[in-house]
C-alpha cells in the first residue's frame, strides 16, 4: 500500500531517472556528440524525457550551446557570474524557458536537430508529456502519486539549477576554466556536478577524469556500450585546456 514515505522515494527514484536521461541523452549525446545511441535507446530516452520534464530537446541542446560558446560572458543564458548565484539557482528554468523559446538561437545552436514527425504529434506537447507521466504515477500510487510528482519536480529543477549555479560558483578547479568540480553534486546529478572536467573536455562522454571521481552517467553509458545500444566518440579524455597550476 503506498505511503508518503513510498510517494517521496519514488519521486526521488524518478529524478534519478531523469538526471540520467538528460546527462546521458540530453547532454553527452545530443548537445557534444560524444557517443552515438541505437534508434531504439533514442526512442525509450525521448520518451522518458518527454514524460518526466516535458523538455524540447533541440532547446536543450541549443540552450546548453549557447552556454558553451560564451561561458560567464555577455550571452551566457544562465551564469551565477553574470546574474548571481541566487537568481540562478531559485529561477534557473526561467532563464532557461526565456533562452529556449528565442526561435533564433535554437535555429542557430540546434540546426542539426530539426522537429520530426514525432516532435509535432507528441514530444513538442510538454504538458502532454508532464501529464502523461503524472497519470502513470497516480496509477501506480493512488492519490499519493501526486505527492511523488511534486518531489521529482522541486527535485529535478533544483539539481538541474545547481549544476548551473553551484557547477560555477562553488568547487575546485582541475582545470584552467570557469567551471568547479564538486563530487557530491556529481553523486546526485548522474555526474553533472564534475563540471570544470566536463568544460575542460566537452566531447568525451566520461566525465570523471581523476581516480577519486564518481560518475554515475559513466555507468549507464557503459552498460549501453556493452549491450551494442550506443559507441563513444573518443576512448580516451580529449582535455582542451592545460591542467591549471
Amino acid at each position: 500500500m503506498a505511503s508518503p514515505v513510498i510517494a517521496v522515494v519514488v519521486g526521488l527514484a524518478v529524478t534519478q531517472v531523469a538526471n540520467l536521461v538528460t546527462t546521458v541523452f540530453l547532454h553527452r549525446a545530443l548537445s557534444h556528440r560524444a557517443l552515438r545511441l541505437s534508434p531504439a535507446v533514442v526512442a525509450v530516452f525521448r520518451v522518458i524525457t518527454w514524460t518526466t520534464t516535458g523538455i524540447r530537446p533541440r532547446q536543450w541542446v541549443a540552450v546548453h550551446r549557447k552556454h558553451h560558446a560564451f561561458t560567464d560572458i555577455d550571452g551566457d543564458p544562465h551564469s551565477p557570474v553574470l546574474l548571481g548565484y541566487r537568481r540562478v539557482q531559485l529561477g534557473n528554468v526561467g532563464l532557461y524557458r526565456e533562452a529556449a523559446k528565442d526561435e533564433a538561437l535554437v535555429a542557430r545552436y540546434a540546426r542539426d536537430l530539426p522537429a520530426d514527425r514525432w516532435d509535432r504529434v507528441l514530444f513538442d506537447h510538454a504538458l502532454l508529456g508532464l501529464s502523461i507521466g503524472i497519470a502513470l504515477l497516480v496509477l501506480v500510487l493512488g492519490w499519493w502519486g501526486l505527492l511523488a510528482a511534486g518531489v521529482h519536480v522541486v527535485a529535478y529543477l533544483g539539481l538541474s539549477a545547481a549544476v548551473n549555479a553551484v557547477g560555477h560558483t562553488y568547487g575546485r578547479r582541475t582545470y584552467d576554466n570557469p567551471a568547479r568540480n564538486n563530487q557530491w553534486l556529481a553523486w546526485i546529478t548522474a555526474g553533472e556536478g564534475l563540471h570544470n572536467n566536463h568544460h575542460a573536455a566537452p566531447t568525451s562522454a566520461r566525465l570523471a577524469h581523476a581516480a577519486r571521481e564518481i560518475d554515475p552517467g559513466w555507468w549507464l553509458v557503459r552498460a549501453l556500450v556493452a549491450r551494442k545500444w550506443a559507441a563513444v566518440r573518443h576512448t580516451e579524455t580529449r582535455v582542451r585546456v592545460e591542467a591549471a597550476a
